[in-house]
């Protein structure tokens, strides 16, 4: 099995607040669910990011992850919110090997998340669990990153994305550079660097690695169908344009074959 994405869950709030997408994402999907209360499993949910606002919309959510770390930061911002278990339920287990005993009206997997699962039996295996916990007319939601093909040319890439933030908690300042390998024809290791400074000024270092792929839309078609899954609308951003190979997102709506 690869290295699966592993975060700080320390930083990963803080760390990602900048981002627009993450501002879209889950807003996008809700113009797209009923307005009535639906049954919604997210998968790979971190810190509730997504889940939080589903749960706030009036839908009842179901967030799993393997980190408990993760979820324990999910917990404390559900209680900041006044969120009830039952109306937002955090369970840690393995998404690959989950079984809730409970079908769901909508299932989701939002910020890249599903590409940390690089090989074919990994992809086949999640699929397999959204199909497992899907009701039959339910519906799936997937969101990724369209490939830049100027970036997956290069087989090195160091010091990209440079960013800082701050985290409250720690009351840090923290620095990140981002370096790329390619590991095979559509895998590659990505390693986050970062810099902060301690009380006394001295520098330190830390950081964390793991495997991704990146997948075309065809492929995810076929990846899909190959699972009883089918799309059922495909679009390349948060405004809702069309997919174009230039568009930087892959967000499909899918039900069941």
């Amino acid at each position: 099995m690869s290295k699966r994405y592993r975060h700080l869950a320390h930083y990963y709030d803080a760390e990602y607040e900048h981002l627009r997408m993450l501002h879209e994402d889950t807003p996008f999907m809700l113009e797209h669910m009923p307005k009535r209360s639906q049954r919604v499993l997210e998968l790979c949910a971190g810190t509730g990011r997504a889940a939080i606002p589903l749960a706030q919309a009036g839908h009842r959510v179901c967030a799993v992850d393997y980190a408990a770390d993760m979820l324990e930061i999910a917990r404390q911002k559900r209680a900041a919110c006044g969120l009830s278990d039952k109306r937002l339920q955090l369970v840690q287990a393995d998404v690959l090997k989950l079984k809730v005993r409970e079908k769901f009206d909508w299932i989701c997997v939002l910020f890249n998340t599903f590409l940390s699962f690089t090989t074919l039996d990994e992809q086949d295996k999640f699929f397999q669990t959204v199909v497992r916990h899907l009701k039959p007319h339910g519906k799936f939601w997937i969101d990724i990153f369209n490939p830049d093909l100027t970036l997956i040319a290069e087989s090195k890439l160091t010091n990209l994305e440079p960013t800082s933030f701050y985290v409250p908690a720690l009351g840090r300042s923290v620095s990140r550079l981002t370096d790329i390998h390619r590991t095979g024809p559509q895998t590659e290791h990505v390693i986050f660097r970062y810099t902060w400074f301690n009380e006394m000024g001295r520098e330190k270092n830390e950081s964390v690695a793991f495997d991704l792929t990146f997948l075309f839309s065809r492929e995810l078609q076929l990846l899909l169908e190959r699972n009883g899954l089918k799309i059922e609308y495909l679009w390349g951003n948060y405004d809702g344009s069309e997919p174009r190979a230039n568009s930087p997102r892959i967000i499909a709506q899918c039900c069941r074959m």
